[in-house]
């Protein structure tokens, strides 16, 4: 796909590894929806501040809890920038839930924002791609996951499963949505420390690395940008971890 002109959904943009993936599409010329949820401030003013660059930027604001939440974000977002053509399902929530401590609220909450939100929007915004007319009309997806997805690690039991979910939801949802819509995704490694935490923290925990070179959000826009410029690959998992995936 060719960003130029492009117009983009990112869920949880305003902020960190989201507000690095927005400042990436707008600099390949995609005009921005940065959703934002609390950070009204920092997405009003990441959107105001690409849109001086010289692509349109748009904030929306709106929790995303529920897939009345879902299409009600689609279509402010269909709105603003007239229609969408990328979707990127960045917003996520993570708490460490141990094993016994997992009820079901904790799973239906966890499992709900970061698993079946997504799908909702997916759900939302291929609607919108394939009711255009001709068979030219394309999109794509790009969720963003964890890099924790291939293994097991104790103490987070429902952000494990979620992630998981939609692991194994992106694989189905680019069988489903092919030809018109590729679904990829990006799992990242320990790119940025848990918010209220400095990167001493991050040093202390981040874990040992193949290439020994921590992540940065960069890193991760990129992968995005990569996975939706690359016309013939669907159904992926890139992750950047700097091959923490594979110890």
């Amino acid at each position: 796909m060719d960003l130029q002109g492009k117009r983009a959904l990112v869920t949880g943009g305003a902020v960190r590894i989201g507000r690095a993936i927005c400042e990436a599409l707008a600099a390949r010329g995609c005009t921005v929806v940065v959703h934002c949820h609390r950070s009204v401030q920092e997405g009003e003013a990441l959107a105001a501040r690409l849109s001086q660059s010289g692509t349109p930027a748009f904030c929306v604001q709106g929790a995303l809890e529920t897939e009345d939440d879902a299409e009600r974000l689609v279509a402010a977002a269909l709105s603003v920038a007239g229609g969408l053509d990328i979707l990127v399902n960045n917003a996520s929530t993570f708490n460490k839930d141990a094993f016994m401590d997992a009820d079901a609220e904790r799973l239906g909450a966890e499992i709900g924002i970061n698993a079946f939100v997504p799908m909702y929007l997916t759900r939302a915004f291929a609607r919108q791609v394939l009711a255009r007319a001709g068979t030219s009309a394309a999109g794509g997806v790009v969720n963003l996951l964890d890099r924790r997805v291939t293994g097991l690690e104790k103490g987070m039991l429902p952000y494990l499963l979620a992630k998981k979910l939609l692991a194994e939801y992106t694989r189905i949802a680019a069988l489903e949505l092919g030809p018109r819509i590729a679904v990829n995704a990006v799992a990242p490694g320990p790119v940025l420390p848990p918010p209220g935490r400095g990167e001493d923290y991050l040093h202390d925990h981040a874990g040992p690395m193949v290439l020994g070179r921590r992540p940065v959000p960069a890193d991760v826009a990129a992968a995005v940008l990569f996975l939706l410029e690359a016309d013939t690959v669907t159904g992926q998992i890139l992750f950047v971890d700097s091959g923490q995936h594979l110890l």
